[in-house]
């Protein structure tokens, strides 16, 4: 717990050294996130203004609300504040955890990589070493540890490497896609290989853009970017997409996938959507794993032993 106030202090000083204003955004929303990875808790409000009852939502993250607060003319904040989803749990996992998210106007995602170390950097100091993390593009990245493209591999020529390579197929694997076989090839075979201290992931597939605008290169990359730290993912972050037509048409396409695989589909977060469609400053934008950075500081092998109260134990 001392160690948990340690950080919260020193990551709330670094960003007030950068003049980062701190938000508080709410936890209970009528919209979330549409990614079919996601699975959002529901729970419902009875009571004056609600007639009949109003479905609401336990936020996965508090982005959709920083960025209307970015699009009113916010500048630079951050958050720190819990976030919740739903049948998550593992040593890396917990279904309620703590989030650190934040914007930067007028950033690349290459200057707010440039930033995370910083960060890292300074509110590490005197708790564990942290240098500035190699970065390495995610198709060489695949290309080096599979001899795979991740631009051109169908679907059965991932599925034969997974078999050769990782073992049995996991059930209900989608054979219409490859992202999906992407992401399993990358978390069963390249994570575990995984050598560096530090190493930001960047430019993915563009179907695995999720909120980051596409970068029209000779070979289109999304501009999104991960962090692993000791070999655990630590930071997703994005070149944020500010093209409101396109974003709806990412959320309408997810929530296609949601059906087809028979999940409910999620409301389009339509203040969201206004928001973009008024002007959202071109922004990067990152969310960091509070609670897996306490577990990287103190050695922790385990996330319930980074956290004063577990699942198993609330």
């Amino acid at each position: 717990m001392r160690l948990r106030a340690r950080l919260l202090g020193r990551i709330r000083a670094f960003f007030a050294q950068q003049d980062v204003l701190e938000v508080d955004t709410p936890l209970l929303s009528r919209f979330a996130a549409t990614d079919p990875a996601l699975d959002s808790f529901r729970t419902q409000y009875l009571g004056p203004g609600a007639p009949g009852g109003l479905q609401l939502y336990l936020q996965t993250s508090p982005e959709f609300f920083m960025k209307r607060l970015l699009a009113a003319g916010s500048g630079p904040i951050y958050q720190v504040g819990h976030v919740f989803r739903n049948g998550e749990y593992g040593g890396r996992h917990n279904p309620e955890f703590m989030m650190l998210e934040w914007y930067r106007p007028g950033l690349g995602h290459h200057a707010l990589m440039d930033e995370i170390d910083a960060l890292l950097a300074f509110t590490l100091q005197g708790i564990r070493d942290y240098q500035p993390a190699r970065r390495v593009a995610y198709r060489d990245w695949f290309q080096d540890h599979t001899g795979l493209d991740p631009w051109s591999s169908d679907v059965p020529a991932l599925r034969d490497f997974v078999e050769r390579n990782v073992g049995a197929v996991p059930v209900g694997m989608d054979e219409t896609r490859p992202s999906p076989w992407l992401d399993l090839v990358v978390t069963h075979w390249i994570e575990p290989r995984i050598s560096d201290p530090a190493l930001f992931v960047f430019d993915f597939p563009p179907a695995q853009a999720a909120l980051a605008r596409l970068r029209e290169d000779p070979v289109p990359v999304a501009e999104r970017f991960e962090l692993y730290f000791d070999g655990i993912e630590l930071a997703n972050g994005f070149h944020e997409l500010g093209d409101a037509a396109e974003q709806r048409s990412r959320c309408e396409a997810d929530n296609r996938l949601r059906e087809r695989s028979g999940l409910p589909a999620i409301p389009l977060d339509e203040y969201l959507l206004a928001a973009l469609a008024h002007g959202l400053p071109d922004s990067s934008g990152v969310a960091l794993g509070f609670d897996r950075l306490v577990m990287l500081a103190a050695d922790l092998r385990q996330i319930s032993a980074a956290l004063p109260f577990s699942l198993q134990r609330v």
